[in-house]
């Protein structure tokens, strides 16, 4: 099934909401983080529910922002929720792909994409691509909770059709350097907030003990990457 097919049907029957839910935990922390100013042109890359750029635009003076997806369903959604949360706000969202995207040479200040990245048919095409459409000092947020070092979701796989690519950290630096943008840092970013039971309540339906659980959400965190455009 290609991406569009799997995520139109996402959007079709809600999940996208629920995938908003499930990624605020960690990615308004990376959001906190992009050094966003008045003016700036802001691309979310696999915007889904476009909850990022609405979260930017309640919190920074950003002058638009711009929410891509592969899934037309995805992103008609996104752009009713943006216009029922703010009808006054410059968001634009349109329908593309992360291998050609779809705007001038040094045209943006910032890129950010949460858990969408692994999508990538070719990956090191879209970080070219990144690194094309960024001014330069322009910054691109990478967030996945797919990653090699997190064993917990190496099995991910098996429960969608698209094909996904899993990268360690090592992979994700080199991959930016090679596509020619500079890597500024890059740590894990812990999410706090999901529950987890005393041990004594383990094993549950999806954990068999709480050490893993922690591991996952404490200390495995979002995977984080920051490119900086020379």
């Amino acid at each position: 099934m290609s991406v569009r097919d799997e995520f139109d049907a996402w959007a079709a029957d809600g999940r996208d909401k629920g995938m908003e839910e499930r990624h605020w935990n960690t990615a308004k922390h990376v959001l906190a983080r992009l050094p966003v100013e008045e003016g700036d042109r802001v691309l979310d890359l696999g915007t889904g529910s476009g909850y990022a750029l609405r979260a930017l635009a309640d919190s920074t003076g950003m002058d638009r922002g711009y929410g891509l997806d592969g899934a037309p369903e995805m992103a008609r959604n996104a752009r009713e929720y943006a216009r029922a949360a703010d009808p006054d706000a410059d968001l634009g969202f349109v329908v593309g792909d992360f291998g050609s995207l779809p705007f001038a040479d040094d045209s943006l200040d910032h890129a950010f994409t949460m858990e969408a990245f692994y999508y990538s048919g070719d990956p090191h095409e879209t970080l070219r691509e990144v690194a094309r459409v960024l001014k330069s000092g322009g910054t691109f947020y990478c967030a996945v909770n797919y990653y090699e070092e997190n064993v917990h979701s190496h099995d991910w796989q098996e429960h969608i059709s698209v094909d996904m690519t899993r990268w360690g950290a090592d992979e994700y630096r080199a991959a930016f350097r090679e596509a020619g943008l500079h890597v500024a840092e890059q740590d894990n970013v812990a999410d706090t907030e999901v529950d987890i039971p005393p041990a004594a309540e383990f094993p549950t339906d999806s954990w068999d003990t709480r050490e893993a659980m922690v591991e996952r959400y404490r200390e495995l965190g979002t995977l984080l990457t920051v490119g900086v455009a020379p």
